[in-house]
């Protein structure tokens, strides 16, 4: 059940974070936008390590941490660039599949075969994140060139479960320091290179920062979750994201949920009662 809890939390945190980084990119370049979220997040978890004093991991673990950061923000890049062009329905539904099924076809061959009801649910979570990121019509057609940014981002997404989970194996917050300390750089030698400005305007730095620490705070949940239970479970969990970013997007935009999107939850909700038995 905790596992369950935590992975919940992910799904939720995830979507928020999202909705805020989508609406940011819009108005600026993704990579501006995630150099403050990575300042952002990497400042309150530096300083828990130290407070919780926190043993030093394996350098391996720290490894991990940064090949699944460059992986992530890959993944979040494109994201937000597919989410700024305006294809969210395509974007949401197409990504979060992919960063689902990765993860689940990994816990295959390390995990083993998961319950009859878990894969019951996997199928129901799945169909649940494709109906609730739906408006009024089902988007049974759709061109290739409208799936490619998002096949692509939900790919990295997928990896990067896989690979923070793995770097996470003897500590909690310092792979996840080291993660966040992966993307400044990387970000901020771009901003170098290309010799262009890597934080974002100073009226869109509130969106940054409250995107960084809600995505640490989505990456701590997954981390959590896949620990308290299975790696597959907890992704697919995580991967419910739209449906946060459609409660959200009723709430502050007043956008209705229609009535496949109030189909999708109800798949959710099945698939995560089937989790727990």
């Amino acid at each position: 059940m905790l596992s369950i809890l935590y992975g919940i939390l992910s799904a939720f945190s995830w979507g928020a974070a999202d909705f805020i980084g989508g609406l940011a990119t819009k108005r600026t370049a993704a990579y501006r936008v995630l150099y403050l979220a990575e300042i952002a997040s990497l400042i309150p978890f530096l300083a828990l390590a130290f407070l919780t004093r926190e043993p030093f991991p394996p350098f391996i673990d720290l490894v991990w941490g940064v090949i699944a950061s460059l992986v992530g923000l890959a993944g979040l890049t494109i994201l937000y660039r597919a989410l700024a062009d305006g294809r969210m329905t395509i974007t949401a539904p197409t990504s979060a599949l992919l960063a689902a099924f990765v993860p689940v076809i990994f816990g295959l061959f390390t995990l083993g075969i998961p319950s009859f009801t878990t894969i019951i649910g996997f199928g129901l979570a799945f169909g649940a994140v494709w109906l609730i990121s739906q408006t009024d019509s089902m988007n049974w057609r759709v061109n290739f060139a409208d799936l490619r940014l998002p096949l692509l981002s939900g790919i990295f997404f997928g990896f990067y479960f896989v690979l923070i989970h793995n770097a996470t194996q003897h500590a909690f917050f310092w792979p996840l320091v080291f993660a966040r300390l992966a993307g400044f750089v990387v970000f901020g030698l771009y901003a170098l290179v290309t010799r262009q400005p890597a934080l974002p305007p100073r009226d869109l730095w509130g969106y940054s920062i409250i995107n960084g620490l809600i995505d640490i705070a989505c990456n701590a949940f997954f981390v959590l979750a896949a620990h308290a239970g299975r790696m597959d479970v907890a992704a697919v969990l995580g991967a419910l994201y739209p449906a946060s970013t459609v409660f959200l997007a009723a709430i502050f935009l007043k956008e209705k949920i229609s009535r496949i999107q109030a189909l999708g939850i109800a798949c959710a909700s099945a698939a995560i009662i089937l989790f727990t038995i």
